[in-house]
């Protein structure tokens, strides 16, 4: 518009009298130009000496595969109804953290990954007890750990600043910038055998995922697969709490696989989109957050929903 503007400008005024009008009207758009430029160095300048920072490409690499991880088994969740199993085990994780705060523990995955592992045991469990559904199960646990987390970091407070510490647990703040090399290298050994589990027993998910009574006529423990899923599930929320803290965690793992499935129509194609989907949304957030200065999981969650949008609109025209 701008250019626009100029070029009607210089068109119209004619003669010596105008003459300085244009030269200005030349000025200003040259100086525009080379503004819009030197905004987009910038940007890729700071970015250069963000990445000179370990933490920072710890967290570039961490944010990659719990994003990849969260992908894979998101298309499963959504289709055998799981979604809010993720809500569920990330208060249970939120309580455990706490826990490990107050016990001034150096890593709170000791304690938060077996309490989150036996949350996800229990809720698949509770699922066959006729006087306690998986739903209520979840419910129950879900604002029940959150209560008692929360009560345990204000009532055992080891922080000045408890409101601080709970708003970074909960939303991922910049916790996933602390990271340390032993945290990093064991997200890395989690998240590559998350991936082997899914490229192994891809055949038995998809079985499991549409048709459990199938997969007990053809001999499989449908029974043994759900609570290897659940596990699994369990340990991607340990990963992601200090990407988009424990109450985001769902939308990582449900955005992707229901952007997926806007445009996808396969299992295969859908899990392979929604990986995508989510690296992509991941990447950008992070580097938007590095960038600005916003919550890391705040921003990962408006992009996925931002793709989230474009991927339905481009369904509905994909349909026409």
């Amino acid at each position: 518009m701008r250019n626009i503007f100029f070029i009607c400008i210089m068109e119209v005024c004619s003669g010596e009298a105008e003459r300085n009008i244009k030269i200005a009207c030349i000025g200003i758009l040259f100086l525009w130009r080379t503004r819009k430029g030197v905004g987009v160095v910038q940007i890729i300048d700071k970015l250069n000496f963000y990445m000179q920072y370990p933490f920072v490409r710890y967290a570039l690499v961490v944010g990659v595969l719990i994003a990849l991880c969260s992908s894979l088994f998101g298309a499963t969740l959504v289709l055998k109804r799981f979604s809010f199993i993720g809500d569920g085990l990330s208060h249970v994780a939120f309580g455990a953290m706490a826990i490990g705060s107050v016990l001034k523990l150096t890593n709170n995955t000791i304690i938060v990954m077996p309490v989150t592992v036996a949350a996800a045991i229990f809720i698949l469990m509770s699922g066959k007890n006729a006087k306690l559904k998986g739903d209520a199960a979840i419910a129950m646990m879900s604002v029940g750990a959150l209560a008692v987390g929360y009560m345990i970091m204000n009532v055992f407070s080891t922080s000045a600043n408890v409101s601080g510490d709970v708003c970074s647990t909960l939303f991922g703040s910049t916790s996933i910038l602390t990271l340390t090399m032993g945290e990093v290298w064991l997200c890395i050994g989690m998240s590559i055998f998350v991936i082997a589990f899914f490229c192994l027993f891809y055949n038995r998910i998809f079985a499991v995922t549409f048709d459990e009574s199938f997969t007990r006529a053809i001999g499989k423990n449908a029974g043994a697969y759900n609570l290897t899923l659940a596990v699994i599930i369990a340990v991607i929320i340990v990963l992601a709490m200090n990407l988009v803290g424990s109450l985001l965690i769902t939308a990582l793992l449900v955005f992707p696989a229901l952007s997926a499935m806007r445009v996808m129509y396969s299992f295969r194609s859908v899990v392979i989109y929604s990986a995508i989907l989510s690296v992509m949304g991941t990447l950008i957030g992070m580097l938007v957050s590095i960038l600005f200065s916003t919550p890391v999981g705040s921003t990962i969650v408006v992009f996925d929903m931002v793709i989230f949008a474009l991927n339905c609109i481009a369904g509905k025209v994909m349909r026409r």
